[in-house]
């Protein structure tokens, strides 16, 4: 079926309708005009925009990041596209630092190519800019590629994840957010199995269809009845003239939305009457929060087909990736051969799209990484958006990927010790070595006991990653009841220690801290 001409069809015949009730929208609002101060007159203005809004074809948002906070201090941000191909530009958010300041590591966050743009992840990116320096990859619209650029699928995708990381010089941390778990991951174990020194340093899953066999949702259960031949007959349909993409086999963004909306029907319709009674009470602050919410959520692009029923077939139908049978250009995607690039999983325990387990399993396909390069969290009362943005993440995950990240960071070089006095002795052992003072000395005898038992895993408090924990060990601080007891002067001393500082008090360790050394 013609389904692009019948969707640009309906678009173009709307076209009068909207532009009347754009037009009724700003009459009925303008304070010049008495009938807006009126109860009819607000009601039909907000009809109107309720109706232009919900026929309207969104476009592609801006990121609008103009600056961000490094170290206290508010810096200018600017976009630059630093690498280009037909179906994706690699933005960098260069910010304006200062002369001389010390670099901080590089991100690679790669969006998910499943219908929305990558500016879904505008709040992602806001979180980690303040201690990374951030790219994303910007998926191009299909309809938008001409044909003459030739096609596009799940192995060219994972061609261009290999190309980037060349391009950042192996330099880089990568971000996998949902849909791109599975490229990334093969990428990585490709390059490892070459052998490649631009492989990136760790990685980090978020959400990701790894293994979609463990704890399967209604999506994993959809795609394994009805086949890759279904979505095939059904959902791919041809670009219509005069795009640029004119006869590209796509899988169009307004069947992708119709998908999106359909699954939480109830939710969306409550959504839109209470924007029209925000509208009809002046509640500005409430309508402008749906406006931008649903200006990003309505705004799809079209996937290519190739790349669109490839990842079906691959991820959801046959689950190659988890079983061995998934290959990149006819080799192979091993992933015991990943020894080098760290890997961490995070995962919501609410998400409906990638069940819990589906991304932590990644953890059994590395067979051959060690346990000081793997990490794994499980973020509770959060769904599949909530892994990636919102209050939740920004308090709780993201922290844990920062020192995740900056863990597995190479440590500066030290400079080479002065050369010895004259007829000084040489230090012959470790032992010999004079003591590091700790910061926290134990004060009584039932410390002391207590000070014998086993080490509390400290990452267990929001805030406190590997890295962090490290620091907090070389100060002397093994326990959950040592960082409880702290006076503010030891605070104040061991924030010296940590960056950014003053995240003791913010995050709350010392009541974190408390509440876990109870029995």
């Amino acid at each position: 079926m013609p389904l692009y001409w019948l969707f640009e069809a309906a678009q173009a015949s709307l076209g009068p309708a909207r532009a009347l009730a754009d037009a009724g929208k700003l009459y009925f609002k303008n304070p010049v005009n008495p009938l807006s101060h009126t109860d009819w007159g607000r009601k039909v203005g907000a009809m109107c925009e309720v109706f232009e809004r919900a026929t309207r074809r969104y476009g592609k948002p801006e990121f609008g990041v103009a600056s961000t906070l490094v170290h206290g201090e508010r810096v200018p941000v600017t976009e630059e596209i630093v690498w280009s191909r037909p179906f994706c530009n690699l933005v960098h958010f260069q910010r304006g630092l200062p002369e001389g300041r010390r670099k901080q590591p590089k991100l690679l966050i790669v969006a998910p190519m499943s219908g929305h743009y990558a500016t879904l992840l505008r709040g992602t990116v806001e979180a980690m800019l303040p201690d990374h320096d951030v790219y994303i990859t910007d998926w191009t619209d299909a309809r938008l590629v001409p044909l003459s650029d030739g096609p596009f699928d799940l192995d060219d995708y994972i061609d261009y994840l290999i190309s980037i990381f060349h391009f950042l010089n192996g330099e880089a941390h990568v971000m996998a957010v949902c849909q791109p778990a599975v490229p990334v991951l093969a990428a990585v174990a490709r390059m490892e199995a070459e052998e490649d020194p631009f492989t990136p340093r760790s990685m980090v899953l978020m959400g990701g269809p790894i293994d979609t066999r463990e704890n399967p949702t209604a999506v994993n259960e959809v795609a394994i009845e009805r086949g890759t031949e279904w979505f095939q007959r059904n959902v791919v349909t041809m670009v219509p003239w005069p795009h640029p993409g004119a006869m590209r086999q796509v899988y169009p963004g307004f069947l992708q939305l119709t998908g999106f909306v359909s699954m939480n029907l109830d939710r969306h319709v409550s959504a839109h009457h209470e924007f029209f009674k925000h509208l009809i009470d002046g509640d500005g602050d409430s309508a402008e929060k749906h406006r931008e919410f649903y200006d990003e959520y309505l705004a799809v692009m079209d996937l290519a087909a190739e790349f669109y029923l490839q990842t079906v077939d691959t991820v959801f139908v046959r689950q190659a990736l988890p079983k061995g049978a998934m290959t990149h250009r006819g080799k192979p995607v091993d992933c015991s051969k990943i020894t080098r690039c760290a890997l961490m999983t995070v995962e919501g325990e609410r998400d409906d799209i990638s069940g819990v387990g589906q991304t932590k399993a990644a953890h059994k396909l590395c067979t051959r990484l060690s346990d000081d390069k793997r990490a794994h969290y499980l973020q509770d009362r959060v769904g599949h958006y909530g892994v990636f943005n919102g209050s939740r993440f920004r308090a709780e995950i993201a922290p844990r990927i920062r020192d995740f990240i900056s863990s597995h960071e190479p440590r500066t070089q030290r400079p080479a010790p002065a050369a010895r006095p004259a007829g000084q002795a040489a230090v012959s052992s470790v032992d010999e070595l004079p003591a590091v003072e700790p910061l926290v000395r134990t004060r009584d005898a039932r410390a002391t006991a207590q000070s014998r038992r086993p080490s509390d895993d400290l990452t267990q408090i929001v805030g406190v990653g590997p890295r962090i924990q490290e620091l907090l060990n070389e100060a002397g601080i093994f326990h959950f009841w040592q960082l409880s007891r702290l006076s503010p002067d030891e605070i104040a001393e061991l924030e010296q220690r940590i960056t950014p500082r003053g995240r003791i008090t913010r995050d709350k360790w010392i009541e974190q801290a408390e509440r876990l050394s109870r029995p």
